[in-house]
């Protein structure tokens, strides 16, 4: 008679990692926020000393700021219209059977083979619309009120592109490593087909770097600018409690993440009173997630076009494996490619932020 040999325990690192998953990014958040308050602790002491100047002001004039209200019932509308709306479950059940109603036979096929990508165009779509509608209600509702503070200068863009390259020290390696973990490596890119054509690839990655534009406008851009005359550097800490709960049904250690990554880029745009640099440093990591995730599993778009129109989506892993040489050939050759811009648009930043500085100098 046989017996089944009992599986291999797992080794004793790996087996204490999973078991305490769920406290380990405590501590580290406890050390990161220590790092963000010694970090941005003078911007949060400025923002809450003019917080403290408008409310003594209201106080004497006996009046109250309508803002928070306004702004914080508006985005909880906004992201539970998100929620319930703006997912492609509800494009393919309400959505999609009007436009296929409305299709030729020809259109039918190609709406077949593209059936996904639209959906996240809808996704995509009502995304931003939702986070750039409060800039237009609040012009309405707050006509006194500045757009432009809301995050949208880009004065002193270059004098702080320092942080943007701090930020990306930090998180870049982190990626790389959180990308070798099963659960993110099968999880993105969001867009399964990416892998079939750099056709689907670059439509897929504009589409989600527009969204991240607009997420950056409302969480770090309306949010924080609505809030922080009264809340002061709260805004910041108020603004990421929303934002970690938007990633909720993604992986526990990028949700866990969004707190550090709402507290960090919050800061950061309270300090530079600009959206741009947290909006290069998301898109960077969103944009290297999906890479690394096609990358370990040898799936980069080989072509520009598909070959063929299938009537369904077919999983990535199931089509890459016999041409898993020549993806592999071809995305180095585009990571060393890649390398090269970045490092040329680095030293070019460098130049420029160091000259500004100069010419502040001598002035």
């Amino acid at each position: 008679m046989t017996t089944s040999s009992a599986p291999e325990p797992q080794s004793g690192i790996i087996d204490v990692i999973e078991t305490y998953k769920p406290l380990l990014p405590i501590p580290a958040l406890i050390a990161i926020m220590t790092l963000a308050w010694v970090v941005f602790r003078k911007t949060w002491q400025e923002v809450d000393r003019e917080a403290l100047a408008e409310r003594h002001r209201l106080a004497q004039l006996g009046e109250s700021d309508p803002r928070p209200m306004v702004a914080m019932v508006m985005c909880a509308v906004i992201l539970a219209l998100h929620e319930y709306y703006g997912g492609r479950t509800f494009f393919d059940q309400l959505v999609l059977p009007i436009v296929q109603k409305r299709s030729s036979p020809q259109q039918l096929e190609q709406i077949a083979a593209y059936n996904e990508l639209l959906g996240y165009v809808w996704w995509s779509g009502t995304r931003i619309a939702g986070y750039v509608l409060p800039f237009v209600v609040w012009k309405f509702a707050f006509p006194r009120d500045c757009l432009a503070d809301f995050g949208l200068r880009t004065k002193g863009f270059w004098s702080h592109a320092w942080i943007y390259g701090l930020f990306l020290a930090i998180v870049i390696p982190t990626t790389v490593w959180v990308s070798t973990q099963p659960d993110f490596g099968s999880y993105y890119p969001f867009y399964k087909a990416s892998s079939r054509s750099w056709f689907d690839f670059l439509a897929w990655e504009a589409m989600y770097f527009a969204q991240f534009f607009a997420l950056e406008m409302f969480f770090r851009g309306f949010w924080l600018g609505a809030l922080k005359r009264t809340f002061g550097s709260g805004a910041i800490f108020a603004m990421a409690v929303p934002y970690c709960m938007i990633h909720f049904g993604k992986p526990y250690l990028e949700a866990i993440g969004a707190i550090v990554a709402g507290v960090a880029l919050g800061s950061l745009s309270m300090k530079t009173k600009s959206i741009y640099q947290g909006f290069l440093v998301h898109v960077t990591i969103a944009g290297l997630m999906d890479w690394l995730s096609l990358r370990r599993r040898h799936c980069t778009p080989l072509t520009w076009w598909m070959q063929s129109a299938p009537l369904k989506t077919v999983a990535a892993s199931a089509t890459c494996s016999a041409d898993a040489p020549a993806r592999d050939a071809l995305a180095q050759t585009v990571e060393r490619t890649a390398a090269g811009v970045v490092l040329a648009i680095a030293l070019l930043g460098t130049a420029i932020a160091f000259g500004m500085r100069i010419k502040r100098a001598r002035a």
